[in-house]
């Protein structure tokens, strides 16, 4: 199971579109893609693994995940990454320069430009992510319960213990946004610096 913050990715790569590509194709490339699509492409699906694995070992990350409940601590990663996405939508002026639904409407027009060389699950997805704006829809926490039925939907057991989750999201709504001004900023300096690395 992927990470679901299909926003903080695409934001974090909005440099230009090819970088979007690769931003998006972290979740659905096969492990090694030496060769198989450009190198700005390449080095963002490199990059979207490295970003994967900071967050999850962030310990402010950590920290929120030991806010689920028993069992359904096991989902918390995922819901945390869906929900971010909600809390970078409340913040986005602190980070951007420009305005979210011109960076929405860019990468959208990317993924279209882009349709032939995507991967046939995300070839499948890519209509509905721009007809049914999923990126936008984060805006409102009902958007965040909206994403995390339809991934729990995936999981062939335990899709409840995940839907579940959004009790906790809601009870710890402060904390967790609280930690999420101290993780977000981390994550970006992490990013330029891993980007530079990578160049």
């Amino acid at each position: 199971m992927g990470a679901m913050n299909y926003l903080a990715h695409i934001f974090l790569a909005r440099q230009s579109d090819a970088a979007m590509i690769g931003a998006i194709l972290g979740d659905f490339a096969k492990a090694n893609v030496s060769g198989v699509y450009t190198p700005e492409i390449e080095r963002e699906i490199m990059l979207h693994r490295y970003i994967d694995s900071y967050t999850d070992s962030h310990p402010v990350v950590k920290e929120a995940v030991q806010l689920f409940q028993g069992p359904r601590r096991r989902y918390g990663g995922i819901v945390l990454d869906v929900f971010y996405d909600h809390l970078l939508t409340q913040r986005w002026d602190q980070y951007s320069e420009l305005p979210r639904h011109e960076l929405i409407a860019r990468f959208h027009r990317a993924l279209r430009a882009h349709m032939d060389i995507l991967p046939e699950k995300l070839q499948a997805i890519a209509p509905r992510i721009i007809e049914q704006q999923w990126l936008a829809g984060y805006e409102e926490l009902a958007g965040v319960e909206m994403a995390v039925n339809r991934i729990s939907t995936r999981l062939s057991r335990n899709g409840h213990l995940m839907r579940e989750g959004l009790l906790d999201l809601r009870l710890h709504y402060a904390a967790i946004a609280d930690g999420f001004e101290r993780f977000f900023p981390d994550l970006v300096r992490f990013t330029e610096q891993r980007r530079a690395e990578l160049a």
